[in-house]
């Protein structure tokens, strides 16, 4: 999957080449250094190349909406060919992606596709095919009640934010004139938040994580819920995680340097170099890594791509697993870190300070936080280490 980063970068070389992007996406190097929007499909058993537009006047994040449109005619069987594509374009679907099209820059990536997989699982099926202007707040509150009926109260808020913005997306380019995703007020009460539920007993720590290992299911899955807890990040990290954030990986200080862009931080400080969380990794994880990167190996070129995700899993995937592993109700992915967090400070009590330093956890007092930077790497890693070998003992 393409970035803006790496469209920008492309240049040209002795032979024209492509660089794929998604659902028969491509953008088209020429040797002189014209870049241009392109994507096979086939139409009526005839395969077609179409050519959207060049970069930079048409941007990735249009490339794909055009992509989407052409899709859409086709399986609406009309010809994506020329303006014809634009017969399905005013389609809950196909403004839908449009509208994350244009916010996909704004969002990580982990993020952007998130919500696409939300509206693809539980929106489109519903309403993606009717046309905006027959979309009405009693198809979209059938739609949301639907999802709240599964247990998923949060998700329909969540799903309700979206289609909202839809039509906002929509009213602003006057595609629509109305909004049915204003009722917020129908949908079922929040539940009192309530803390996570976590294990914070070692035996018990150790049993989930020998029980995840047994429960079958995706290898890359078990893989990232042991890196999960050898290494306590924020789910969120530990999915956007990229091969080019581990350093000295088969060196003497082996290290995980999480972006500030991949924190739980304001957004001032993303993009910070500074801000960035260092976890330090103990063998254990480092065995986990090797262990993802030889199946990444399987069928390729013997290097792995620095920009690829090293744990490309589903929002829920780890949670599932724990649940498969027969810890439902008990633990759930975020726990971990109130796990590390309640042991070590009862295992090691005087090491406070390099405990929550390992959390990322903000310093409150904002005059030694703007300070105070040290990285307390030795300690960390000596922490991450000890922990390790709770896991493993």
């Amino acid at each position: 999957m393409l970035t803006n980063a790496a469209v920008k970068a492309a240049s040209p070389r002795s032979r024209a080449y492509k660089l794929a992007d998604e659902r028969g996406l491509f953008l088209f190097v020429t040797p002189t250094g014209l870049k241009s929007w392109r994507m096979k499909c086939r139409y009526q058993g005839r395969e077609l190349l179409l050519t959207f537009g060049r970069y930079p006047e048409m941007t990735l994040a249009q490339a794909r909406a055009r992509c989407d449109a052409a899709r859409l005619a086709i399986a609406a069987g009309a010809d994506p060919r020329g303006d014809r594509a634009v017969a399905s374009a005013d389609t809950f679907e196909s403004v839908a992606r449009a509208w994350h099209a244009a916010r996909i820059d704004r969002w990580s990536a982990v993020h952007a596709g998130d919500v696409l997989v939300s509206l693809e699982r539980d929106v489109f099926p519903a309403i993606g095919a009717k046309r905006l202007a027959d979309i009405d707040e009693g198809g979209v509150l059938e739609l949301l009640e639907g999802v709240e009926a599964r247990g998923c109260v949060e998700t329909a808020r969540r799903l309700r934010q979206r289609i909202d913005g839809v039509f906002r997306f929509a009213r602003r380019r006057r595609l629509v004139s109305h909004n049915p995703a204003d009722v917020a007020d129908e949908l079922a009460v929040r539940p009192p938040a309530r803390p996570m539920p976590a294990l914070t007993d070692m035996d018990e720590c150790r049993a989930l994580f020998a029980a995840c290992e047994r429960a079958g299911g995706v290898p890359i899955v078990r893989r990232a819920a042991q890196f999960l807890a050898l290494t306590v990040p924020r789910l969120g990290s530990l999915r956007a995680m990229t091969w080019s954030e581990i350093e000295d990986l088969d060196g003497a200080a082996p290290l995980w340097r999480i972006p500030a862009d991949h924190l739980k931080l304001a957004k001032a400080k993303k993009g910070e170099a500074r801000f960035a969380h260092l976890v330090p990794l103990a063998p254990a994880a480092v065995e986990v890594l090797r262990k993802v990167a030889a199946d990444q190996f399987v069928g390729g070129a013997g290097m792995i791509d620095r920009a690829a995700r090293v744990f490309p899993v589903g929002e829920a995937a780890i949670g599932a697993l724990i649940a498969r592993a027969g810890f439902k109700g008990r633990h759930v992915p975020h726990g971990w870190r109130s796990s590390f967090s309640t042991i070590m400070n009862e295992v090691l009590p005087g090491e406070r300070e390099a405990i929550d330093a390992a959390l990322g956890h903000t310093n409150k007092n904002k005059v030694e936080a703007a300070y105070n930077r040290a990285e307390q790497l030795d300690r960390r890693r000596r922490l991450f280490l000890a922990w390790a070998d709770l896991i493993h003992s």
